[in-house]
């Protein structure tokens, strides 16, 4: 078998899951139940596999720091950006960048980061430019700098 997930260390993924499910409609693969520390939860969020694992140091997995940004990110496109960003400031996430049109590009993005430090990108597309378009609205914008 081949695969790919993205594994996440927070300080308890149980909890994790629970804000997660208030923004995004996922699958659950995978949640145990032990003690906080020693629980993990895979689930899905489209077609990318999620794997969180409690923060336990005494095994080296140590969740980033709180008010910490992480030069990652999560790029979620979203059938309703609106929707799913509301959610998430509603679940206790913080704005970072709040909902942008970007019409040459047809699209509109929003970024903010979860009580645990992870950023997420969400996207909305409003309809489909192709790379080379884009690449010409780059190059454009690049000579009026």
């Amino acid at each position: 078998m081949v695969g790919i997930e993205l594994d996440m260390v927070v300080p308890d993924s149980l909890e994790a899951l629970k804000l997660y499910e208030q923004i995004f409609e996922l699958e659950r693969i995978e949640v145990t139940g032990f003690d906080r520390g020693q629980n993990e939860v895979i689930f899905k969020l489209y077609d990318l596999k999620i794997h969180m694992l409690d923060e336990n140091t005494d095994v080296g997995l140590k969740a980033p720091s709180e008010n910490s940004l992480l030069p990652m990110w999560l790029n979620v496109t979203v059938p309703n950006i609106a929707e799913t960003f509301s959610k998430a400031l509603d679940a206790g996430c913080t704005t970072i960048q709040p909902i942008t049109e970007i019409p040459d590009f047809g699209v509109s993005n929003a970024l903010f980061v979860d009580p645990y430090g992870y950023q997420w990108l969400l996207h909305q597309v409003h309809k489909e430019v192709s790379f080379e378009e884009r690449n010409a609205l780059w190059e454009e914008k690049l000579k009026e700098d």
